[in-house]
């Protein structure tokens, strides 16, 4: 069977999500902003579920049209073949969101085509009422300028909640940023890596699971498993397929210091839940101590900072006491994610290359420095 996915991702990491898939053996792979359309086989599908770090969730698109009227959009989804996906048992909740289209109400527009989904089974299943009791079918609905992209979601949770972060401290990153930070360092296997900011682990764990090609959803499950839809048995060899991946006995280690001992305890016990622990070595430590002492080093931080925990004046008194101590020097490498324009005065030097990046809804900057 072959299906046309999408995967949704954080603004700015389009370009990682695309490679990511094209090396899952995704075929037909086209960003747009905020998402990657892509297609593949039952396989694909699992295997982007599992594997991909940087996506948020991973939807079936069953159409795309242009609708302008209810009517329009009631008749266009109607005409989908739901009695493929969606069994008589089976729950179907809509959502969705729409921009710049004269469609503009959410809750009209989730109506219209639950009404549709709901005559369309009508049709193939000859009932005239569903319980609902099922499988959860989430459909997804994007309307952007009035261009309409209809969709099954098979992910279920977002594909950032990992499993091994159950509590957090105050303004964690998330995973797939975290990622993506990493990847955007070019953290490899045989890297030391640092984070003087480390909090609850995130960064710390992304990176460790990105160095060792660790695959990121290999201990949860996913919506899509629970339809019987796609065989147990592709659910079982993607799975095993991710084991002859994992690198082994790689020198990769990580570095970890923050001034608060429970977010130390919390980033270790989640590093236990992602079986990376191994790779870890955490300190309490302020940012003024930061002395790391080898010749090469991978640093990858997200500092506090004035919109999220601090005021704005000490989140830069933070940034120039970091320009002291992240000294320029051969074999070593800086990313800091962080909102403040200012951030290069602060910190004392400009970055050899930046990424507009967004940590929830702000809009930030990935400073890099390898020079």
């Amino acid at each position: 069977m072959n299906l046309h996915m999408v995967a949704p991702c954080l603004f700015g990491i389009e370009g990682l999500v695309s490679d990511e898939l094209k090396n899952l053996g995704a075929e037909n792979v086209a960003a747009e902003n905020g998402r990657v359309f892509f297609e593949g086989d039952e396989n694909i599908l699992v295997r982007a579920n599992i594997n991909s770090r940087f996506s948020e969730r991973v939807l079936i698109v069953l159409r795309r049209f242009r609708a302008e009227t209810f009517t329009e959009l009631f008749d266009a989804v109607k005409l989908i073949n739901w009695s493929d996906f969606i069994g008589s048992q089976d729950a179907f909740p809509v959502k969705g969101h729409s921009l710049n289209s004269k469609l503009h109400s959410i809750p009209d527009c989730q109506k219209i085509i639950k009404k549709a989904v709901v005559e369309s089974l009508k049709d193939d299943y000859n009932i005239g009422w569903f319980e609902e009791t099922g499988a959860v079918h989430q459909i997804q609905f994007s309307i952007i300028k009035d261009e309409v992209t209809i969709m099954l979601d098979t992910s279920g949770a977002g594909l950032h909640k990992r499993g091994y972060r159950p509590v957090a401290n105050d303004a964690p990153i998330r995973e797939t940023l975290a990622a993506a930070m990493c990847s955007l360092s070019k953290l490899r296997h045989f890297h030391t890596m640092y984070d003087p900011f480390c909090g609850s682990g995130t960064l710390l764990i992304e990176g460790a699971m990105l160095a060792n090609n660790i695959a990121p959803g290999l201990n949860r499950r996913f919506s899509a498993d629970r339809w019987g839809l796609f065989p147990e048995e592709v659910w079982k060899r993607e799975r095993l397929r991710c084991d002859d991946f994992v690198k082994k006995d790689t020198d990769f280690a990580a570095f970890g210091s923050d001034i608060d001992r429970h977010s130390l305890d919390l980033a270790l016990a989640n590093a236990k839940r992602a079986g990376v622990d191994k790779f870890l070595k955490l300190s309490t430590a302020d940012i003024k101590d930061f002395r790391p002492t080898g010749e090469k080093g991978t640093l990858v931080t997200n500092p506090p900072y004035g919109e999220r925990m601090l005021d704005v004046r000490e989140a830069e008194r933070l940034y120039h006491i970091m320009g002291d101590r992240f000294a320029a020097k051969h074999g070593w490498s800086y990313g800091i994610i962080s909102p403040d324009e200012n951030f290069e005065k602060c910190f004392g030097r400009k970055a050899d290359k930046r990424r507009k990046l967004y940590n929830g809804m702000i809009k930030c900057q990935y400073y890099m420095y390898f020079k």
